[in-house]
């Protein structure tokens, strides 16, 4: 494989390992301040204990976490370093903010709430977790302001000397729509699954008659908080679609491999793309008129279809840049070329990639809303119901599988384009050997292995041992 290919492979590693950690830290620490603050406020114990406990597998989490997102960001200077020259000035700034904002606030105040049980008052205490929640969550807007301006660039100019991005308008950087939609389409994922993970748990303690008090208690909550966030995670989903089908049709198209431009389009149950041949092998069971009213909120709407599409992408991205196929602009030690020029014909998502993922989180997204309605009819008595616990226990991963479905989604549908229509992923890239990219792409995979079997084998040990007395 090429440099581009592994320096891709590489963050998409590094991306998704550190990722196993991110939504339970987001969701957990905020149902942490919820349990510390009804123990404020009624004095029940039963509450301290839950968040101590709940707390210790939040703790396990975030110092994993912490690990593997600081290697994370240098990856921007080591295999990305043409594109951190193009839009240093626009993205570090919002991973400066991140990092001296939010990550410093969370990492003091989260030392506070960890250390300062019966040292500090109990409100104090219980502003402490407050903070910690507030700052993961902030943390959390910054990176995901970064990634959504690469989603949709807004608020810079090119300047004529450097040819480099500049920024122009902060406010129109964090003000950006899609970023935000986006945002909110992570972080409502984020704290379903820790409805989740609170509900699985929960559910093999109350099989087995541990604590009933305390895991009912866990239960309810997880349940409330499960069910409450699947269905805002489906109805913002849809928003997010119809704002991925304005700012990145070419995207919309891959989701559902739809190749040709038309009018009132249908949404086929049954398809298997083709894209060597831009079409489908099977489309079957339609549903008239749906892509284009999910698109774009009526039945008639035109929707473009991907041939078209990243045609006129293609003829926009050459306008804008003067981009010239025949002149690569990024060769490797041996002065040749690190990459195939873009055309018409390639300026386009990988398409069958991009629907499976599309259709793995929808599908999960939809299951997740019928088993946490299950499990809120059931939350006060779920050990009665032995088959619905086990099931529960069994689903603890599925929402991290649907959560990366979903960034696969937006990252791979996202291509050829790292700055959407502004900068190519290959034109990014850092010219450095292949062969250094291979090598330490490998120790990122022992590594974070290692890492994550780690996590899982902590988690799994503390969450089995259950609250201490």
């Amino acid at each position: 494989m090429d440099v581009v290919m592994l320096s891709r492979l590489q963050f998409a590693v590094a991306v998704f390992f550190h990722f196993i950690f991110v939504p339970l830290t987001l969701g957990l620490s905020v149902l942490l301040a919820v349990m510390e603050t009804i123990y404020v406020r009624t004095g029940n114990e039963q509450y301290k204990r839950m968040a101590k406990f709940w707390g210790k597998l939040f703790l396990i989490n975030f110092a994993l976490g912490v690990v593997t997102g600081i290697t994370l960001e240098f990856q921007f200077g080591t295999n990305w370093a043409q594109y951190s020259e193009f839009v240093g000035d626009i993205f570090g700034s919002l991973l400066a903010i991140e990092a001296t904002l939010a990550f410093f606030l969370e990492s003091t105040f989260i030392a506070v709430w960890h250390f300062g049980w019966d040292k500090v008052g109990k409100k104090t205490h219980c502003f402490a977790i407050w903070a910690v929640a507030v700052a993961g969550n902030l943390s959390a807007v910054w990176i995901i302001l970064a990634n959504g301006w690469m989603q949709h660039p807004v608020g810079y100019s090119i300047d004529p000397e450097s040819g480099r991005a500049v920024l122009a308008s902060f406010f129109d950087v964090i003000s950006n729509e899609f970023a935000w939609s986006q945002f909110f389409h992570t972080i409502f994922a984020s704290w379903m699954l820790a409805g989740f993970f609170l509900m699985g748990v929960s559910a093999w303690h109350l099989l087995r008659k541990n604590e009933v008090d305390f895991f009912t208690r866990s239960f309810k909550l997880g349940s409330v908080c499960a069910l409450v966030l699947a269905l805002a995670v489906a109805v913002q989903g849809h928003h997010h679609g119809m704002i991925v089908a304005r700012d990145q049709p070419a995207k919309l198209a891959a989701m559902e491999s739809h190749w040709e431009t038309g009018k009132s389009v249908p949404m086929y149950l049954l398809v298997v793309p083709d894209q060597a041949g831009q079409k489908n092998f099977v489309e079957a069971i339609p549903i008239p008129g749906m892509l284009s009213f999910l698109a774009y909120g009526r039945f008639d709407a035109e929707v473009k279809g991907l041939k078209d599409q990243a045609r006129a992408d293609f003829e926009a991205f050459k306008a804008k840049t003067g981009y010239d196929p025949q002149k690569p602009v990024v060769t490797g030690p041996d002065g040749k070329p690190l990459y195939k020029p873009l055309t018409a014909e390639t300026a386009m998502p990988p398409v069958l990639l991009t629907f499976l993922s599309f259709r793995t989180m929808v599908g999960l997204g939809t299951l997740f809303i019928f088993v946490a309605v299950a499990a809120f009819l059931a939350r006060g008595n779920i050990g009665a119901r032995p088959r619905l616990a086990r099931i529960l226990i069994w689903f603890i991963p599925l929402p991290y599988i649907g959560i990366m479905a979903g960034w696969m989604l937006a990252e791979v549908g996202r291509q050829p384009w790292l700055v959407y229509g502004l900068m190519t992923t290959s034109q990014g890239v850092s010219p450095v050997p292949a062969s250094n990219v291979g090598l330490s792409l490998a120790a990122f995979i022992v590594v974070y292995s290692l890492l994550g079997a780690l996590d899982i084998f902590l988690l799994r040990k503390y969450a089995r041992k259950g609250p201490a007395l």
